[in-house]
């Protein structure tokens, strides 16, 4: 029974977050301007996290000095560039991270 239960408690707060922005903002009610400023803003400001929160524990003062991380961020940031395309430049980045990590940079044991 408690499975059941979780699986319809997740299925109704699913629902409820698709449907509360139809309630909310109606098609044929104009949507407020601090609802626009954030649609303007947050994605850059969730990027910005992003990027710290990924390199908050690099150390660059010892080896690998931050390596495979950079290169991977700059892996990301030139393929977005040249393709515009997210599944190829995240993914991208994030297998080129895991290749360095595991197999280049990786501790001798």
């Amino acid at each position: 029974m408690y499975v059941v239960f979780t699986i319809l408690t997740v299925a109704a707060a699913t629902f409820l977050t698709r449907l509360l922005p139809f309630l909310l903002f109606p098609a044929n009610k104009k949507t407020p301007e601090f609802v626009l400023y954030l649609g303007r803003v947050l994605p850059y400001a969730i990027m910005g996290m992003l990027i710290i929160y990924c390199f908050k524990d690099v150390n660059f003062l010892s080896r690998p000095y931050g390596l495979p991380e950079l290169s991977a961020s700059l892996f990301v940031i030139l393929a977005h560039k040249w393709k515009h395309n997210l599944l190829l430049s995240i993914g991208g980045g994030t297998v080129l991270y895991m290749l360095l990590v595991q197999a280049v940079f990786c501790p001798s044991s």
